[in-house]
């Protein structure tokens, strides 16, 4: 049976074990368990037609391996399995042949006594594997597990899980009402699946027209090609985290779906929160199809993307005006001029972040500050050539800041921080660590001015324990970060 199950879904790689319906041997132990023969040798297909309502009781170990302390399996004797691995496993529905073995007993568990809202209520908050568990507990159970109304998120997890095993079983079975697609199924999260490849994403793009929401952090055989396929087929897509897809070099649509758009909506895509944190590969031109591919972008976060250059920032603010967060951590390719291009953004851009450009100066700071008065959060740890006259444009140009970090700035003084605490009072976290220009004179201006101080950071200042008392008195629900052993 396990030969043919396999032949259904096709050899995943040399250490895959194959779909099983036999769970009488699963290390996952349960009440009642389904019957052996529940599933004949036809496979999935096959079992769809014999049950009313089959059901994968997904993310199962495999056979040959035992349960660890951690919830993964690992392998406890010799087989033909190179390693142990997570698999997805389809189950039949819960029959009357485990139940018999209980009918003399009319004892019930108190859980039975709850109504089924109140379990679907607490349903609600399993995760995916342990949902699929539940479905294998009883027949009641089992209708209320694959109640649509729980399956509006799944979630996937693990370095081992054959993620696009688990997510063609998954969806086959929330495809049973409507066939083909997933009417209900919003929002796949599946980070740190390293098994995650093309062909699982393929499966989410054609059967699930109502994704909202795409993560696959960390999953870096995904590629440009599944991507496409995604935002082609899923025009609801709002949320799209690829970081550590090193392989994603742009996002667009497929050819195929851009014949198909009227030239009056053009080659848009509705995403609005995109995160390429870590995709080294991107360069300009793929930041620049990015941007005129996805003009509602209002979050958009390319920490280490490090061959950016200023010329990408210029076609951001062409294509994208909307921009509220923008992250160029680590793109040490970025300058003053990248930054003139970022303040085009204007009254829109609320949070920047440019640490460690080592290319800023105070001509750039000096450009966002004055074309961007809402900017609450501004990130410019390690700019070196930040200095005194950046912050006061900053203080008098952004007067509702209310988070900065200028640490290893070490041209930041108490000139500076003065300025802050006279037009930005309401600050909330400042960060100053290894800024060995200040003392204590600018950490007591700050204080009495910016009474709102939630987080002050000043590790590796050389700061006396009397400042640090005078802010601690002033800003009683201030935390104080520092590295002084005298002050306690």
């Amino acid at each position: 049976m396990g030969a043919n199950n396999g032949k259904q879904y096709g050899s995943e790689g040399k250490g895959s074990s194959s779909i099983s319906s036999d769970i009488s041997s699963s290390t996952d132990h349960t009440p009642t368990k389904a019957a052996k023969n529940a599933t004949t040798t036809e496979g999935l297909d096959s079992s769809t037609r014999t049950l009313s309502t089959p059901s994968p009781g997904l993310i199962l170990p495999s056979k040959s391996s035992s349960l660890s302390s951690n919830g993964h399996d690992t392998n406890s004797s010799s087989s033909s399995s190179a390693r142990a691995e997570t698999v997805a496993v389809v189950h039949s529905q819960p029959g009357t042949h485990a139940r018999s073995r209980h009918s003399k007993s009319h004892h019930h568990a108190p859980v039975d006594l709850l109504p089924d809202h109140a379990l679907l209520q607490i349903l609600s908050h399993l995760p995916t594997n342990q949902l699929c568990r539940c479905a294998r507990v009883c027949r009641r159970w089992y209708n209320l597990a694959w109640d649509p109304r729980l399956w509006g998120t799944v979630r996937l997890t693990g370095e081992l899980l054959h993620a696009d095993r688990a997510i063609r079983v998954l969806t086959h079975r929330l495809c049973q009402d409507t066939p083909n697609v997933c009417l209900t199924l919003e929002t796949v999260v599946v980070n740190g699946c390293k098994r995650l490849t093309d062909r699982g994403l393929h499966v989410v793009a054609h059967c699930c027209p109502e994704l909202r929401r795409l993560e696959v952090a960390g999953c870096y055989n995904v590629s440009n090609e599944a991507v496409f396929e995604v935002v082609s087929r899923c025009p609801s897509l709002e949320h799209l985290n690829l970081s550590g897809c090193s392989k994603v070099t742009c996002i667009s649509l497929t050819q195929e779906a851009s014949l198909q758009l009227s030239p009056l909506h053009g080659q848009q895509i509705s995403i609005h929160y995109l995160d390429m944190t870590d995709c080294f590969s991107l360069e300009d031109e793929g930041l620049r199809t990015i941007a005129s591919h996805c003009p509602r972008l209002t979050h958009l976060y390319l920490r280490r993307c490090t061959r950016l250059t200023d010329e990408a920032l210029r076609h951001l603010s062409l294509h994208c005006p909307s921009i509220r967060e923008l992250s160029l951590s680590d793109c040490r390719l970025v300058g003053d001029f990248g930054l003139r291009e970022v303040a085009r953004l204007e009254g829109c851009l609320r949070y920047l972040s440019v640490a460690h450009c080592a290319r800023i100066t105070d001509v750039g700071v000096r450009y966002v500050a004055r074309y961007c008065p809402r900017l609450r959060y501004l990130n410019a740890r390690g700019c070196e050539g930040l200095t005194d006259h950046g912050l006061s444009h900053l203080a008098r140009s952004c007067p509702r800041l209310k988070s900065l970090d200028v640490g290893k700035c070490p041209l930041v003084s108490d000139g500076g921080l003065e300025q802050l605490a006279m037009y930005c009072q309401g600050l909330r976290r400042v960060s100053l660590r290894a800024c060995e220009s200040v003392t204590g004179r600018g950490l007591k201006a700050l204080a009495a001015n910016c009474c709102e101080l939630q987080l002050l950071n000043v590790q590796d200042c050389e700061v006396s324990p009397e400042a640090l008392r005078f802010v601690r008195r002033h800003c009683r629900r201030c935390v104080i970060e520092h590295t002084n052993p005298a002050f306690y």
